[in-house]
Formats: structure tokens, sequence, C-alpha cells
């Protein structure tokens, strides 16, 4: 049996269902509301999330209270793990001030994977680590494609043929072979940002939309549709400047870290 079966939960998709995938919410109540708005115009009726959904400096309770109103199915990300670690790292106190016991509920409950059937992976990172990044280094030249062997290694013990990553940010879908493929939707929240660990690196999608994808089985294989929705990104960056984060600021109104 696969880690992703051991530590996942099963939900069942018809044969000939169609869902809309986000991730890396990060807080952004604004994105988050205007995707939830593009996938009701279209009529979609199931969504998953994987993850990253409350940390972040915009409106953690708010983003909290809409997903859980909608009762979407969601895997924890390592910035909802550690919201809960204790002691919680310093930069992670700000948005826990503002959660309730309610949402802090909510994020214990997550589970690290889902496996939708039979056929689909929901993690964050890899699934094994929602850390490490699967399609794309941490390193300084951005968000540059890893080796296909190295992507593969660390999907070997994966039965599933259709893996849902996030974490990077970027919007990718990567074919390993013919009968495995790979979907980031790209972030619903923060399209671009830097990090230092495990390296210095940055992130970005080079826009400021709100991302999402849209995945419809098609037989044994799936189409994949990578969706980018306008919303108000600037009251969005504004709100972060008001809060000292400038860093944020420049990435919500563009897509870009600097």
């Amino acid at each position: 049996m696969s880690v992703a079966r051991e530590i996942g939960e099963g939900i069942a998709v018809e044969e000939a269902d169609t869902f809309a995938l986000l991730a890396d919410i990060h807080a952004n109540v604004w994105a988050l509301e205007a995707v939830l708005a593009d996938v009701d115009r279209r009529g979609i009726a199931r969504l998953f999330d994987l993850g990253d959904s409350l940390y972040g400096p915009l409106d953690p309770a708010a983003t909290a209270d809409l997903l859980l109103a909608r009762a979407i199915p969601s895997i924890c990300g390592n910035g909802d793990r550690l919201l809960l670690a204790e002691p919680r790292p310093p930069a992670f106190q700000a948005s826990a001030e503002r959660l309730a016991p309610r949402h802090f509920d909510w994020l214990r409950a997550l589970p690290p994977t889902r496996v939708v059937s039979d056929d689909v992976l929901l993690c964050h990172g890899t699934p094994a680590s929602d850390t490490t990044y699967l399609l794309e280094p941490p390193t300084g030249e951005g968000g540059r494609l890893r080796p296909r062997d190295e992507i593969a290694r660390d999907l070997a013990d994966v039965p599933q043929r259709l893996v849902c990553c996030a974490h990077s940010h970027i919007p990718r879908v990567v074919a390993l072979n013919d009968s495995m493929l790979v979907v980031n939707p790209g972030s619903v929240g923060v399209p671009a940002y830097d990090d230092d660990a495990p390296a210095p690196h940055v992130m970005e999608s080079y826009t400021p939309h709100a991302k999402y994808a849209i995945l419809t089985r098609r037989g044994r294989t799936w189409a994949v549709e990578l969706v980018q929705v306008p919303y108000d990104w600037e009251r969005a960056s504004a709100r972060a400047a008001a809060l000292g984060r400038p860093d944020w600021a420049v990435a919500l109104a563009s897509g870009w870290r600097y």
C-alpha cells in the first residue's frame, strides 16, 4: 500500500466528473471570493483545496469562515501545520491571533493528503512532505522545472494517475509519462513570494490574478484548464501595506516579487 493511501482519505468521484482545484489561498478572502464566484458561474459543484489556506496578513478569519461555510474538502499545507505548532513560529503569530477556536478545530482535522476515487492524489508539496517542492526546485532562478527523473522519484510509490500538488504557487501541468499527470493549480491568494528555506529562492507567477484549475475526467485521462481570475488586487495590496507587509503588497499588485 502506498504512503498516499495510508495517510490519505478516499473520496468518491463519478467517472465523468469535473472538479475545481484550489490551493495556497493564504488568507486572501477577496481572491477566494472571486474564484468561488467563477466556479459557481461555471456550474462546478465539486471543489478541493490543497492547503496553506489561512496563514497570511489579509483576513484569516473571513477566509476560514468561507471555507467552512462551503465545506470544501481540504488538506493541510505547511503553513496550516505551523499555525498549529507549539511553540508557534513568530511569523505565524499574527495570523493565529485572528483565528477563532472553530478555525483551529478545522485545521486540526485536515489530513496531509487525500485520495479522490482511486485515481487522484491531492498533496501540498510531495506525497511525503508538505515543504518539498514537487515540480520546481528552490533556487534563485525562480520557477524552473525540476528534471523529470527527480519528479518521478518523488512519486515512485504513488499508484494514482493524477497527482495534484501546490506549494510553489506556480500554475503548471506536467505529463511524466503516458500514465501520470501532475497539476499545480497555482495560488488563489499570493501570486509571488520569496523564502529562505531550504535555500534562498523566489517564486513568481507574473500576473496578480487569482489562480485555480478545472479538471475533467475523459476516460482514463484528464482535461485541465488553468484559470486566472481578476479581482480587486489593489485593495488586497493596500491592505497588506497597511498591515506592514510591503513584500506582500508588491506581490499582490503585480505577480512579481520585486
